[in-house]
């Protein structure tokens, strides 16, 4: 029996321990996750904002405007995957990397020819789990727990952008997390590249004014009657269209890591709490040892006073 107590004292111990650094955990968490919520917020308006007035100029622009606006024959896809650097976050890592096998299974499954897929990271988290899946990585970013400045994605932009430009990708996706609440964060798969035109509510597809050649000149006629453009409608959208791609990532990267730090958060609040109860269960079998214990010895030195008696 004393020995089963000593063994009860050290899990107590083991477990105390252990509750105190999720507690630290959790805190240091909380700190980070207002922070990047509050950053997230501050931008998020204006990501819309900007998404908003691009896709009011782009509704009326034929493809032929920009290569960025051009479909092709999906043949190979880039996946522009974020993720966390570190664990003990709970599923957040497992769901977002089942969102991007989903999208991926999606293409192929809709797809009439076999489709290749490159996985651009960033996230450590997100490489371990894309390689356990085979998943080819073609490049990997380093990631901040807080992205505090735009600059800091330019370079991945920066290579989606030209990647795409130079017909390695006919389709590039963004995987992210986006952020609800500290309780609520959704996986989401949106389409980067080529940028999604407005959807005709009556044809109910994406509506695009193909042209040839000969009738671009009238196309732009068209188009700069209805907005003024200095220079040229052509000139305004080749520096706009890199500039929402950048904002489009930058915000996803943001949402990504409120989610995260909401995420670790809650995991290391249950965490915490868990351990809490476990060590109410273990004060109790420790003392209900403890007594079983001293009654075994009180019954032990009365039995042994009632031999030398008789």
């Amino acid at each position: 029996m004393p020995q089963a107590t000593r063994e009860i004292k050290r899990r107590l111990k083991s477990i105390k321990s252990t509750g105190k650094i999720t507690k630290a955990m959790e805190l240091v968490s909380a700190v980070k996750m207002r922070k990047a919520v509050d950053h997230m917020q501050k931008s998020r308006n204006y990501a819309a904002a900007a998404w908003q007035i691009v896709s009011d100029l782009i509704i009326n622009v034929s493809p032929a405007f920009n290569i960025l606006l051009t479909r092709r024959k999906i043949q190979k896809i880039g996946v522009v995957l974020i993720a966390s650097n570190r664990g003990l976050c709970g599923s957040f890592n497992a769901q977002i990397i089942s969102a991007a096998l989903q999208a991926v299974a999606t293409e192929n499954k809709q797809a009439q020819n076999k489709i290749e897929f490159e996985f651009i990271i960033l996230g450590k988290k997100a490489r371990d789990i894309a390689l356990k899946y085979q998943q080819n990585i073609v490049f990997e970013f380093t990631k901040a727990d807080l992205t505090l400045k735009a600059e800091e994605i330019f370079s991945l932009s920066k290579l989606i952008i030209d990647d795409y430009i130079a017909n390695k990708y006919d389709k590039v996706v963004l995987v992210y997390t986006d952020y609800k609440s500290s309780l609520k964060q959704t996986p989401r798969v949106i389409q980067l590249l080529p940028i999604p035109h407005h959807k005709d509510p009556e044809l109910g597809e994406e509506e695009t004014l193909a042209i040839n050649i000969g009738e671009k000149k009238e196309e732009e006629a068209e188009f700069e009657s209805k907005y003024l453009f200095e220079p040229s409608a052509k000139n305004v959208l080749d520096k706009i269209l890199p500039r929402l791609i950048e904002t489009e990532i930058y915000q996803a990267v943001l949402e990504s890591e409120a989610s995260e730090h909401s995420a670790r958060m809650l995991a290391m609040q249950n965490a915490t709490e868990a351990a809490h109860d476990l060590n109410s269960d273990l004060t109790l079998a420790y003392n209900q040892a403890r007594q079983n214990s001293i009654t075994q010895e009180i019954a032990e030195i009365s039995g042994a006073k009632a031999a030398m008696q008789s």
